[in-house]
């Protein structure tokens, strides 16, 4: 399984950016998509992740970005967004897209930076 991510950039505090993921190769008809970050000196955290069933129990937020990221899935495809508002300098980091499955275990992208000025 293939993931690339697209999107990031950077913008100043309070703005929004965007994140698009797609993974490719054999995937499986359930899967889970979802985000970590990783900043210089710190832990990667997990920031969202939901499965492809668009059951909104499915779904996992940091406490640090809840009410101002949403995740989305296209339903039953292999397609995962990240909308980011209300940016702040502390939610500059690398941004990781992952996907897994129970037949290929976690695929991961490249990453993709997102950088916040204050």
């Amino acid at each position: 399984v293939q993931v690339v991510e697209s999107g990031g950039g950077t913008v100043q505090a309070g703005g929004s950016l965007s994140l698009s993921c797609i993974a490719s190769g054999s995937t499986a008809s359930i899967n889970a998509m979802g985000w970590y970050r990783q900043a210089p000196g710190k832990e990667r955290e997990l920031v969202a992740t939901t499965s492809n069933r668009g059951d909104p129990s499915d779904s996992y937020y940091a406490s640090s970005v809840k009410g101002r990221f949403i995740m989305s899935r296209d339903i039953g495809q292999t397609t995962a967004y990240l909308q980011m508002n209300s940016l702040k300098p502390e939610d500059t980091a690398e941004y990781l897209c992952f996907y897994g499955d129970q037949q290929n275990g976690e695929s991961w992208g490249h990453g993709t930076q997102v950088t916040v000025s204050s």
